[in-house]
């Protein structure tokens, strides 16, 4: 009894995480897979096999061009500024400020708040007519800018609300790494006359350069499936997921929602998840090899 205990009591231990993960994340997986290669209405189901005929049609589609075009902008134009807005408010952070307690705190709340209530206070501040953004560039000279009509406009309006959505909680993911830093480092450096931009990029970034990689990776991740914050922005078709009257912010995951749960074509929406799956697990392995010369490096 107490060989098959030490034999087979780990096992038992982390058996619970894998009939978890088998049943909502491996099995959703391959069922998806399985709807993907037939001809499947989302109500009445499989109608007949198709084998990769959805996965060409896909290929040859211009509507998803553009929303993997669309997807690659707001990821780039929302990840590279939050990120760095993030290492610099840690920075500011770790000082000592008065009542830090306060401040860490708050840089939190917009990352609590529903992301509702967000899009609804941005689509009043991006309003073409009375949109408080307009109103401030009509202040110095600039013609009023309708935000949703355009490709740029859309995009940056939906990466400023991702921004100000997630930056507070990456600045303190950077705040826990920086504090974790040994203070002797910095002692030594200022003994060598070392200023405080220096130390910061010199000692403080290469130290927590694990977590600055961990966010990276959750950031591509997150960016790549961006869904809400573009879906909410478009009041005038919101439940379409069709990005704008002319598609221009549309993301994949809003493509497959408009294939999947408005023209109820479930086998190809699930086309669209699978070359979701592989777009993410190649910037994800490009982030492990990435990672791992990062950590033989250092």
């Amino acid at each position: 009894m107490l060989r098959w205990d030490t034999k087979y009591t780990p096992y038992l231990i982390i058996a619970p995480f894998f009939v978890i993960f088998g049943i909502f994340g491996l099995y959703p997986l391959l069922f998806t897979g399985w709807v993907s290669l037939n001809d499947w209405h989302l109500i009445d189901g499989a109608t007949r096999f198709v084998g990769l005929d959805n996965f060409s049609v896909l290929l040859s589609d211009p509507n998803f061009y553009n929303a993997l075009l669309n997807t690659f902008s707001l990821f780039l134009m929302s990840t590279i500024p939050q990120l760095l807005l993030a290492l610099g408010l840690a920075a500011l952070l770790d000082r000592g400020l008065r009542g830090r307690m306060f401040w860490r705190a708050g840089v939190l709340l917009p990352n609590v708040i529903s992301v509702a209530a967000v899009a609804l206070v941005f689509a009043q501040l991006f309003g073409r007519d009375f949109g408080v953004v307009n109103y401030l560039l009509g202040l110095v000279g600039i013609d009023p800018v309708d935000w949703r009509a355009n490709t740029w406009s859309s995009h940056i309006a939906v990466s400023v609300m991702v921004i100000w959505r997630w930056t507070g909680y990456n600045a303190l993911l950077y705040l826990a790494a920086m504090q974790a830093v040994p203070k002797d480092r910095y002692e030594s450096a200022m003994l060598d006359g070392a200023g405080r931009w220096r130390m910061f990029w010199s000692i403080t970034v290469p130290s927590i350069r694990p977590t600055i990689i961990f966010t990276v990776i959750t950031s591509t991740i997150g960016g790549l499936q961006l869904f809400t914050e573009p879906q909410l922005f478009d009041p005038g078709g919101t439940g379409t997921g069709t990005g704008g009257s002319d598609r221009q912010f549309q993301t994949l995951t809003m493509y497959m929602y408009e294939k999947g749960f408005r023209l109820f074509d479930a086998g190809y929406a699930a086309a669209i998840a699978w070359v979701l799956f592989l777009v993410v697990l190649m910037v994800a392995i490009v982030n492990f090899v990435l990672t791992r010369r990062i950590a033989k490096g250092s």
